[in-house]
């Protein structure tokens, strides 16, 4: 035999066994017998009584609902949820900076337009609208800041 046959021979042995399902041995399993789970669930019958009656679907839907406030109300499986606080409100900007940001984006978009439009540029319009979009660029550049704040005492700690 040569050593090509035996490795086909290992192949044929392993697609053969491919789908049989491994049989542990208790001894081999590192936790109790009591805890191996059964191989078919068990199946429980619940009967319902007719003191135990169900709302019909319509009621259900107001029932979970608080009809004083009109929210719902909390689910017991949703227990331990983390529900994260409503975000701070954004900070206001000053008009220099609105202006700066409509120029860095009104410029190219001016030019945009313009072309997509097919619109005849005169020197003075394309001009106007390029040194909008650089003035935008560098107020906005010139304006933020890159040193530490103010109300960081005399340690900064790690800046980032």
């Amino acid at each position: 035999m040569t050593p090509q046959s035996d490795e086909d021979e290992v192949w044929r042995q392993i697609v053969a066994s491919f789908n049989d399902t491994a049989v542990r041995d208790s001894a081999d399993q590192p936790w109790p017998d009591s805890e191996n789970l059964p191989s078919e669930p068990p199946r429980r019958v619940v009967k319902q009584s007719d003191e135990d009656e169900r709302p019909p679907a319509e009621d259900l839907s107001d029932a979970d609902t608080d009809t004083d406030t009109g929210t719902e109300q909390a689910d017991p499986d949703d227990e331990g949820h983390y529900v994260p606080p409503p975000p701070p409100p954004l900070p206001k900007t000053d008009t220099t900076t609105k202006i700066a940001w409509l120029a860095l984006f009104g410029g190219p978009a001016y030019l945009l337009l313009s072309a997509a439009l097919n619109w005849q540029l005169q020197g003075w319009m394309l001009f106007t609208a390029v040194a909008a979009f650089i003035g935008g660029f560098v107020a906005l550049v010139v304006r933020m800041g890159d040193g530490p704040p103010n109300d960081s005492g005399w340690d900064d700690g790690a800046v980032i």
